[in-house]
């Protein structure tokens, strides 16, 4: 049985004011999971900008 399914099938019998809590969890994960990819993207633009800006790149993109 996948995880999904199991959750589902623990929170069914939860009263409603678990339920709140379960769902405010969620959501405060889904939260924390955007903002690391900002994160990432963020801290890796230096790097990726020393890349972009390279010599090397700009020669292999000469003929598109």
């Amino acid at each position: 049985m996948k995880t999904k399914e199991l959750i589902l099938r623990e929170i069914e019998v939860f009263p409603e004011p678990y339920l709140k809590e379960v769902l405010d969890f969620v959501r405060f994960l889904k939260d924390k999971s955007s903002k690391r990819g900002i994160e990432a993207a963020i801290l890796s633009e230096p790097v990726l900008a020393k890349e972009w800006l390279a010599r090397e790149e700009g020669e292999a993109w000469e003929d598109l």
